[in-house]
């Protein structure tokens, strides 16, 4: 596999969509958790491993993701979450973003389809291994293996016709023609 950069992003791509809203949640496989991100419009989505929930480890990953759309040129306005997020509040203000915290039993619906995906996916790779037992490094390195495959693809409410989440966000993309061929699938009917 091949990644390549694009340094440009499209004309215009800023002016109309660089302000954006970031939806944030955690999300635990196996008692392992992380803290997942999805971005409105663009929809780049990122996971990391928190060794605990401690406000501290959680600000540091929510500035590392805020400062890789910031190199890309993108501000973040909004950030929405649920009452977890509430202590992040007295940092995240002077960053210049709002933060929005959904009410008592309601959730962020972005962020929420999007942890679902996750866990159906790292669900469907995990099944497919001989494995009866699972080390922890094999799951966190399959949960970032299907966000890198899903920032890979234009989403279908994409914000640019053929750029990825990925391609836009952090300057790269693969060469899909330098992959592997892909492996014959033979149909019943053959």
């Amino acid at each position: 596999m091949t990644i390549n950069s694009c340094d440009e992003l499209p004309n215009g791509l800023l002016e109309e969509r660089g302000n954006f809203t970031l939806a944030v949640d955690i999300m635990n496989i196996n008692s392992i958790t992380f803290m997942m991100t999805t971005s409105r419009a663009i929809h780049f989505r990122t996971a990391e491993m928190l060794k605990n929930e401690k406000m501290t480890l959680i600000m540091t990953s929510l500035k590392q993701i805020i400062n890789t759309y910031h190199g890309r040129g993108f501000k973040t306005q909004h950030i929405l979450a649920d009452g977890q997020f509430e202590s992040t509040r007295k940092h995240i203000k002077p960053m210049g973003i709002m933060l929005n915290i959904t009410g008592r039993d309601e959730h962020v619906p972005e962020i929420e389809h999007y942890i679902r995906t996750v866990n159906k996916r790292v669900c469907a790779i995990i099944r497919t291994l001989p494995f009866q037992n699972y080390p922890q490094q094999l799951l966190v390195e399959t949960v970032y293996n299907v966000v890198f495959w899903l920032n890979c693809f234009p989403h279908k409410n994409r914000i640019h016709a053929t750029l990825s989440p990925r391609a836009i966000v952090t300057g790269s993309h693969i060469d899909y023609k330098k992959l592997p061929p892909k492996i014959w699938i033979i149909h019943p009917s053959a």
